[in-house]
Formats: structure tokens, sequence, C-alpha cells
């Protein structure tokens, strides 16, 4: 079995173990390429790039949103009128079917109020033949009864 000094030991799990040393090297190579070889490009490019946006934000979006919420009012009002006008074309629309579907209601119970007085005529006439029939029937009977009814009448 070797032996294997504490100190030994502790330089072993340090290397094995603790990776701030390789990590550390990494952040300064990163932070060199960046900052020192690049000169900062990048953040002067970000830098004016923010300044542009912001010089824009504030010189086109206050006029441009008030002009927005201008037009979207009208289009909103425009829009409301077109709606109630809407409604008053599909009402009248209504109204008018409703007023067709009447007369024709209107024509059709005519015609059956008109058939309906043609069958009560035609009843009425079929009522009055049988009658006067039934009354000639009756007439001729009882005059044969006034003829028989006379010859055993002494007067």
């Amino acid at each position: 079995m070797s032996c294997v000094a504490p100190a030994d030991v502790g330089d072993i799990q340090s290397r094995l173990l603790d990776h701030r040393p390789v990590i550390n090297a990494e952040i300064r190579y990163f932070v060199r390429e960046f900052e020192e070889k690049r000169g900062h490009r990048e953040s002067r490019l970000l830098e004016n790039l923010n300044k542009m946006v912001v010089e824009a934000n504030d010189q086109m979006l206050p006029p441009n949103v008030e002009l927005i919420s201008q037009q979207l009012s009208d289009v909103s009002k425009r829009l409301e009128a077109a709606n109630h006008m809407a409604m008053r074309v599909q009402q009248r629309e209504l109204e008018a079917q409703q007023s067709t579907q009447l007369q024709t209601n209107m024509e059709r119970l005519k015609d059956e109020w008109a058939d309906f007085l043609k069958e009560q005529q035609r009843l009425k006439e079929n009522v009055d033949e049988e009658h006067a029939k039934e009354v000639g029937e009756l007439s001729t009977r009882y005059c044969e009864m006034k003829k028989d009814l006379t010859k055993f009448s002494p007067f």
C-alpha cells in the first residue's frame, strides 16, 4: 500500500474537484475577446441604436397615438351609425315581409270567404229546391185530399 500524505490528498482534491481556475480563465478570455479586442464596438452600436429608438418614440409616437385615437373614434362613430342604419333596414324589411305575409293571408281569407259564400248559396238553392218540391208534393196531396173530401161531403 502506498502512503499518501494529507497535503497530497488536498492537492489532488483541488485539482479534481475545484473548477474555479478553469472557469476564471474562460471568463478572462471572454472579457478580453469582447472588450479589449473589439474595443466596445457592440456596446457602442447598441447604445446608438437605443438612442435612435428613444428619439423615434419621442418624435413619432405622441402625434401618431393622438391621430390613431381620433381615427379610431371616428371609425367607431361610423360603425355605430352603420349598425343603426342596418338595424333600421332590417326592421323595415321585416315589416315589409310581415305586411306581404298579412296581405297574402288576407287574400287567402277573402278567397276562402268567397268559396264559403258560394257553398252557402249552393246549399240554399238545394234547400229551396227541396222545399219547393216538398211544397208542391204537399199541395198536390192536399188538393187530392180536398177533392176526396168534397166527394164525401154533401155541401
